[in-house]
């Protein structure tokens, strides 16, 4: 039989480049620098550390070539999503309920060392499957929030670069799942303001290529030596 003249040899086809994330947490606001929990608090914005940290990003990111910028609608988060945007003229910021921070109900606004005394909190550190917040959301309805709504943001933007501004339980959620490391040890990961965290997506699946890089921080302003004395004596 002869050879078909369609059988001849084909070209190769050029695999599908992966789609980028950087998960950025938002700057230092009040609460943060307090050690409070802020949650879905409104009207928490960024102090003078985190305007700081949020304009070092925008210039770090001045040369990344970004198709979206997604961010929670919280203040510090699209306030940071905005010193990004600022080198970027042709992107909007687009804010995105699903990247919410987590709900934490009843603790929301309280200080870390009173929730450190409640007999829930070695739960959520150790096991974040099976704890919740009273009044509030899962830890597990947390990730899957998360993981869901970044596969979606994933598939919205084939080979391309995006930039998702959020919360740091969020974007260590999304590296724990990303990784295969089990939930419960979540809490080993860390993820500083400002710092950006970049995980590619290709079909073969995903590739954690940097955690909690925060090479672009300012130094932290020295507290003037009245300032310090006071805060000695509290």
């Amino acid at each position: 039989m002869a050879p078909n003249s369609d059988n001849g040899p084909k070209k190769s086809r050029k695999p599908a480049a992966p789609t980028t994330v950087l998960f950025i947490r938002h700057g230092e606001n009040a609460w943060t620098e307090s050690h409070k929990l802020a949650g879905r608090t409104p009207g928490v914005s960024l102090n003078e550390y985190g305007q700081q940290q949020a304009e070092a990003l925008g210039k770090r990111l001045a040369e990344v070539k970004l198709h979206a910028i997604y961010a929670s609608p919280l203040e510090r988060t699209m306030e940071t999503a905005q010193a990004i945007a600022q080198h970027h003229p042709h992107l909007e910021v687009r804010a995105y309920p699903g990247l919410l921070e987590v709900d934490y109900g009843e603790w929301t606004g309280e200080a870390l060392k009173k929730l450190v005394k409640n007999k829930a909190w070695p739960v959520i550190q150790a096991y974040p499957t099976g704890a919740s917040f009273p009044g509030g959301e899962t830890m597990f309805e947390m990730q899957a929030r998360c993981v869901r709504e970044i596969n979606r943001l994933v598939t919205c933007h084939p080979e391309e670069t995006i930039a998702i501004v959020g919360h740091a339980d969020l974007i260590k959620a999304a590296v724990a799942h990303y990784l295969g490391v089990h939930f419960d040890l979540f809490q080993r990961l860390v993820i500083s303001t400002a710092s950006i965290t970049t995980i590619s997506f290709s079909p073969m699946g995903p590739r954690v290529l940097a955690v909690n890089d925060t090479s672009h921080n300012p130094p932290r302003p020295q507290l003037n030596k009245k300032k310090a004395d006071k805060q000695k004596g509290n």
